[in-house]
């Protein structure tokens, strides 16, 4: 059976929140980890529902192939963006991994993750019109 590429991203996204939650394993419990281990669970479940929920219109790059308003997309607009964001930060305090590194990444990814959001949201306007203005409207984020 071979991978079409959205398939192989879910795939490998899932073995590296496997793999993470691995390397975890035998630190103590301390309540960075606890929020840790429950923002990597929470961001990877709810990124995975997001991403499942896109189907056929997940592409890398934005492009207008359809408008998916509904499930987790009916009340925000960017939800693998937030979740993922979500998941990362959950991976650095279940690590443990030293917080200016977090800080660090999280410069580089949230104006990251603004600008695509921003990209995809011209080109969704650009091609579906009122339609998405009134689905902006009606969505958060």
């Amino acid at each position: 059976m071979k991978l079409r590429g959205a398939d192989s991203q879910i795939v490998a996204a899932s073995l590296a929140a496997l793999l993470v939650l691995w390397l975890g394993r035998g630190m103590a419990w301390t309540a960075e980890h606890v929020a840790g281990a429950a923002l990597l669970v929470l961001g990877y479940a709810f990124w995975l529902a997001a991403r499942l929920q896109l189907r056929r219109y997940f592409a890398v790059r934005a492009k207008a192939s359809g408008l998916v308003t509904t499930g987790t997309f009916g009340k925000i607009r960017n939800p693998i963006y937030i979740f993922g964001t979500m998941f990362y930060v959950g991976v650095f305090l279940y690590l443990s991994l030293p917080l200016w590194v977090l800080a660090a990444l999280l410069v580089i990814l949230v104006p990251l993750q603004v600008w695509r959001a921003r990209n995809e949201a011209r080109v969704l306007e650009e091609k579906f019109g009122e339609e998405y203005r009134e689905y902006r409207r009606k969505t958060w984020l």
